[in-house]
């Protein structure tokens, strides 16, 4: 089991451990500055950082293992828009060829020493085979013409927030796409196909309603021991796959079906996680409790999870990286706005509160 986690938030990333007395907060790095995601890649050890710096840009930095220091390494960039391209989002606004945020970061197959993949926003999906000294713009998902479906949600923007390297093959990847559906390559970035028929889009008129281009996946998830299965939380609710992502239906879930988070156990696809919440323009929890929802059949019912956990008054939300799960699936890790952190060893049973006072939480990973 891990004994450590990354916290990224707003002020800096803080490294929770282990230790006698329980979880705690034991020290920051990049304190002060906006660290958005982490990546622990379990193949050598590295952590990988991105930080957002506002009006100085998007930074990245690798931290080799057993060392405390960070260096800093090449950020994914866009080439130069082409002069008189006239490149429209789905919602007719000029798509920007900038890198505006690191929104996903990913370790390529074991089989692939070195691959780092990196989903940001506008939209764009990147590939180191270096370990970050240098990055190339998978062009063919870039290019395809049906980028220019996609649309932006909350940031008004699209962003690859998800990406899922495939355990059987390392050239099968798939990525999720706020609002552009789920994409799914089989030879290593070559091709793409859409892959989000079944996902329901509430918001706009019935007949567009089914429109794989424009779903607004929140995050997804891949069963490890069962890679044919997947979950997405959805901006719409929380849909799930057995056929290896082809479809996707819809499952209910009380006492909300909304949310960002969702995490799977790593050898049971039956059993998964979400942190519900009230949609759209209020995003906080039902009735002002925390809870976290988990269900052990596949969807057929869930259980809510709150001991531990603030039941009156909690204005938490939890974004998409906010919740994680530990490699032997026993131990899970959230992270709020509010700078709550919370962590469980008994598969959500029961929660310790590490700390309510934190920077607001981006991301959690276990390292």
């Amino acid at each position: 089991m891990s004994n450590s986690i990354l916290v990224s938030t707003r002020k800096g990333l803080f490294t929770v451990k282990r230790g006698r007395g329980g979880w705690s907060v034991s020290n920051g790095d990049f304190v002060g500055d906006n660290v958005t995601l982490t990546l622990h890649d379990p193949r050598d050890g590295t952590d990988y950082a991105a930080l957002n710096h506002g009006h100085f840009g998007i930074k990245l930095h690798r931290r080799d293992k057993g060392r405390k220091t960070w260096k800093e390494i090449t950020t994914p960039a866009y080439p130069a828009k082409p002069e008189g391209l006239n490149d429209l989002d789905g919602w007719g606004k000029p798509v920007n060829w900038t890198t505006q945020l690191i929104w996903a970061l990913e370790a390529g197959g074991r089989d692939e020493p070195g691959v780092i993949w990196c989903g940001t926003m506008p939209g764009g999906l990147f590939r180191s085979r270096d370990r970050g000294a240098t990055w190339e713009l998978i062009e063919s998902l870039w290019h395809m013409p049906d980028r220019n479906k996609w649309l932006g949600g909350g940031a008004d923007i699209p962003g690859i927030h998800s990406i899922c390297v495939d355990p059987r093959s390392s050239k099968t990847v798939r990525v999720a796409i706020s609002c552009g559906g789920v994409w799914v390559t089989h030879d290593g970035g070559a091709t793409w196909a859409q892959t989000a028929h079944g996902m329901k889009f509430d918001q706009g008129p019935p007949e567009q309603a089914g429109d794989p281009h424009t779903q607004d996946p929140h995050m997804m998830v891949q069963c490890k021991a069962e890679p044919d299965k997947f979950w997405v939380q959805h901006h719409c609710g929380i849909f799930k796959s057995t056929d290896n992502a082809k479809s996707w239906t819809e499952v209910k879930a009380k006492p909300s079906s909304f949310g960002f988070g969702v995490a799977v156990h790593p050898d049971d696809a039956d059993t998964a996680w979400f942190v519900p919440g009230i949609k759209d323009e209020k995003r906080i929890p039902v009735d002002g409790a925390l809870v976290v929802t988990r269900t052990r059949d596949g969807g057929k019912t869930f259980k809510s999870l709150k001991k531990g956990l603030p039941q009156k008054h909690a204005y938490d939300l939890i974004f998409r990286h906010g919740l994680a799960i530990d490699g032997p699936g026993e131990r899970l890790a959230m992270g709020s706005t509010t700078g709550g952190v919370w962590v469980s060893e008994d598969q959500g049973d029961s929660w310790q509160n590490v700390s309510h006072s934190l920077p607001p939480v981006y991301a959690v990973r276990f390292a």
